[in-house]
């Protein structure tokens, strides 16, 4: 594919309607964030490190809207970032460090930089030698830590700091051609971590299923799938096969919290049946 050098297509009136609505509403909610900082005690109250916990759970919230495919959900909570995108920008206009133009600014001018095939002259075959031109251009920016892994935050969540490390490290050519390579390395590390079971050694069995955990995620990321949102996935799962469970044992007259183990797998194996027959009619 080549780039025909501008990437700009030619505007319709649709999509000047569009921008222009787009425009207006951008400033109202900018308007908004400036009137509830002077006016709100609350607001008024909060430093980036306060917000952040609230951006990355509003994060959170709109990847579980994208998973569920609920658009409804996905539209609030796509408003809901936007706002914490608006008030951090204004701390950073407080402080004389930026404001929310020149955060725009700034990430469009990163996009063009990191999509040479679409702005510029360069050719590419397919997504993933996108992402590899991403990955180069990224380390030539200017102001980046130095280093393989320079710039991967500390504070992630486990399994997104797993993976963030290992894309670091693939960007470098290290890395499995394919799953084949991932699914042995996690079947191998199963077979130490059973090991170190039947040792009975708690240091041994910390190390291994870290092991584990960390080839679950690199297995992940070849299949292209989200650890962390597969997880709650499984989760999400596992709490309603467990509810369905109790809601069978009520059923036959029985409370599940008095029920001994072995009859609870029971229940357990039965709602997982109904649930998976369920699926599987949809």
């Amino acid at each position: 594919m080549t780039g025909s050098g501008s990437g700009d297509g030619a505007a319709t009136p649709d999509d000047a309607r569009s921008a222009s609505d787009a425009a207006a509403a951008i400033t109202r909610l900018d308007e908004i964030a400036h009137r509830l900082r002077r006016e709100c005690p609350w607001d008024r109250e909060q430093n980036e490190r306060t917000i952040v916990p609230h951006t990355v759970e509003e994060a959170y919230e709109l990847a579980d809207a994208a998973q569920r495919g609920d658009d409804a959900k996905l539209l609030d909570e796509l408003g809901d970032v936007l706002f914490q995108v608006h008030f951090l920008s204004l701390l950073l206009q407080e402080r004389g460090a930026g404001d929310l133009a020149a955060v725009a600014r700034h990430v469009t001018e990163k996009l063009i930089r990191r999509h040479p095939h679409v702005f510029g002259e360069t050719e590419v075959a397919d997504a993933a030698e996108v992402l590899a031109n991403w990955d180069q251009i990224k380390r030539t920016e200017a102001g980046r830590e130095p280093g393989i892994f320079g710039e991967v935050p500390e504070n992630l969540p486990g399994l997104l700091h797993a993976r963030k490390l290992q894309r670091r490290v693939a960007a470098t050519g290290f890395d499995f051609p394919g799953v084949e390579g991932p699914l042995g390395a996690l079947q191998d590390e199963l077979a130490e971590l059973e090991l170190a079971v039947d040792r009975e050694d708690r240091q041994s069995r910390f190390h291994e299923l870290g092991d584990v955990l960390f080839a679950s995620v690199n297995l992940s990321r070849k299949l292209h799938l989200d650890p962390e949102l597969a997880l709650r996935a499984a989760s999400e799962r596992f709490r309603g096969r467990v509810l369905a469970a109790a809601e069978l044992a009520a059923s036959d007259g029985r409370s599940w919290d008095d029920l001994p183990a072995e009859q609870q797998l029971q229940y357990y194996a039965s709602a997982r049946l109904n649930h998976e027959g369920d699926a599987s009619s949809r």
